[in-house]
C-alpha cells in the first residue's frame, strides 16, 4: 500500500507541475539530473553522456539516479556527476530524490515513466527517446529525440541525446575507483573468469570455461572464479574440486572492482561485468550469445579500451529489434526466455539450459582473443585483433 500511495503522490506532483507551454530554461543549466532505473551495465554505459554533461555544464551540479547496489561506484564522483540511491519500492528513497529538486535539465534513459519521477522531482525541461509504450509513458517529455538510424553502441546512443561534439575516448582512471572494504584478494597474476550472467541463456558451457582456465594456468596465470548472488551452482560444475579461488556472490561491487583492478585479464559473458571491466581498465574477452556486439561492444566511447567481444554475428536467431521497448530497423538481439530460445532456434534445449548462440562459440575463438592480452604466451604466436571477433 505504501509504494502505491508513493507512486501516486509521484504522478500527481509531476501532473502538477507540467508546465503549460514548454520551453527550455533560459540560460545554462544550473542542476543536471539523469534519470533512470538501469542495470549495473547499462548504468556504467551512460559515461558517454554523463562525460558530455559535464563538457557542456562545467558549473553546473550534477546528479544521476543508481540503485542503491550500484551507487557506491560513483563515490568519486566521475565526471562530478554525485549518485542518488533509488529504488521504487522503497518510499524514503523517492521522497530523498524528490526533494534533492528542482532540475533545471533532466534526461531520462531506458524507461520514460522516469521523465514523470524528474517532473515530480521539479525537472524544467526533460529529453528523452521517443516512442516508449505505452503512451503515457512520454506525456512528461519535452523533448523526444529518435534513435541513431545506423548501427551505433547504446553507451553512443546515450551521448546523442545532448547535442554537440562527441565526448573524448574513455581512457582508464576517467572514474575514480571507489573504496572497498577488505577482502582476500587472490595472489597476482590472475584472471578472473566471471561465468554468471542476468539469464542463464547467456551462460556458457562448464566443459569450456574448465579448459580456457587450463589454457591461462598453463601460461602462468591463476584462474579465479566469479559469479554473483545465487550462482554458485554455476562455479560447483566447472569446478567441482575446488581448485581455483572462488567469488560467488560475496563480494560488493566496489570490491568486484578491486579484484578486476587487479587482474591481468577478465573473460565473461555480456552482463554488467564485462562493462564493469570497461570502465575498470582491465583487459576483457566479452562473448556474446542473445546479446548484440554492436550495441553492447566497445563503440566509439571505448575505442581505445583493451577489449574484444566475441560472438557468432550474424546468429539465425538473433533477430529480434526491440531496444527499450522501442522497434529499431538495425537492432538485432534476442530476448527469448528458455521456451522460446528452444523454438526459435529450432534445437532442442540442453540440460544446463545453454543457448545455441552460446554453444555456438568455441574455445579456440575465446583463447584465440585472450591471447591479445598475453603477449609472452609461448603455446601460440601473439596476433592483436579487433575489438570485435565474428566466427
Amino acid at each position: 500500500m505504501t509504494r502505491l500511495i508513493t507512486r501516486l503522490q509521484t504522478l500527481l506532483l509531476a501532473a502538477a507541475k507540467r508546465p503549460l507551454r514548454r520551453a527550455p530554461a533560459a540560460g545554462p543549466a544550473r542542476r543536471v539530473l539523469v534519470a533512470h532505473y538501469l542495470l549495473l551495465g547499462d548504468t556504467l554505459l551512460l559515461a558517454p553522456l554523463l562525460a558530455k554533461i559535464a563538457a557542456r555544464y562545467p558549473e553546473a551540479e550534477r546528479f544521476v539516479l543508481a540503485r542503491p547496489a550500484v551507487a557506491p561506484l560513483f563515490a568519486g564522483q566521475p565526471y562530478g556527476f554525485r549518485a542518488l540511491a533509488y529504488n521504487p519500492r522503497d518510499g524514503a528513497s523517492v521522497h530523498r530524490l524528490l526533494g534533492a529538486g528542482p532540475f533545471d535539465l533532466a534526461f531520462v534513459l531506458g524507461d520514460n515513466r522516469y521523465s514523470w519521477l524528474a517532473r515530480a522531482a521539479g525537472a524544467r525541461w526533460i529529453v528523452a527517446f521517443e516512442n516508449d509504450s505505452p503512451a503515457w509513458k512520454n506525456w512528461m517529455v519535452d523533448e523526444a529525440l529518435p534513435h541513431p538510424a545506423r548501427p551505433t553502441a547504446w553507451a553512443d546512443m546515450t551521448a546523442g541525446l545532448l547535442a554537440g561534439q562527441s565526448p573524448a575516448a574513455y581512457s582508464a582512471g576517467d572514474w575514480p575507483a571507489p573504496a572497498a572494504a577488505d577482502f582476500d584478494a587472490p595472489p597476482a597474476p590472475y584472471a578472473v573468469l566471471h561465468v554468471g550472467a542476468s539469464t542463464t541463456l547467456k551462460t556458457w558451457p562448464a566443459e569450456r570455461w574448465r579448459a580456457l582456465a587450463a589454457l591461462l594456468l598453463e601460461q602462468g596465470l591463476t584462474p579465479v572464479w566469479s559469479a554473483g548472488q545465487g550462482e554458485a551452482a554455476l562455479i560447483e560444475a566447472i569446478d567441482p574440486e575446488h581448485r581455483h579461488r572462488r567469488y560467488s556472490g560475496t563480494l560488493s561491487l566496489a570490491q568486484l572492482w578491486h579484484l578486476l583492478a587487479g587482474a591481468r585479464l577478465l573473460v565473461c559473458p555480456d552482463t554488467g561485468v564485462a562493462h564493469l571491466g570497461k570502465v575498470v581498465g582491465v583487459p576483457t574477452v566479452t562473448l556474446f550469445g542473445p546479446g548484440s556486439p554492436t550495441i553492447y561492444g566497445a563503440g566509439e566511447f571505448w575505442r581505445e579500451a583493451r577489449y574484444v567481444a566475441v560472438a557468432q554475428d550474424p546468429f539465425p536467431c538473433r533477430d529480434q529489434q526491440r531496444l527499450f521497448r522501442r522497434e529499431i530497423d538495425w537492432v538485432r538481439r534476442c530476448g527469448r526466455d528458455q521456451a522460446a530460445c528452444v523454438v526459435a532456434s529450432a534445437a532442442q534445449a540442453t540440460v544446463d539450459a545453454i543457448a545455441p548462440c552460446m554453444h555456438a562459440i568455441p574455445l579456440d575463438a575465446v583463447w584465440h582473443a585472450c591471447r591479445n592480452f598475453i603477449p609472452h604466451s609461448s603455446r601460440f604466436p601473439h596476433n592483436p585483433s579487433p575489438q570485435q571477433a565474428t566466427l
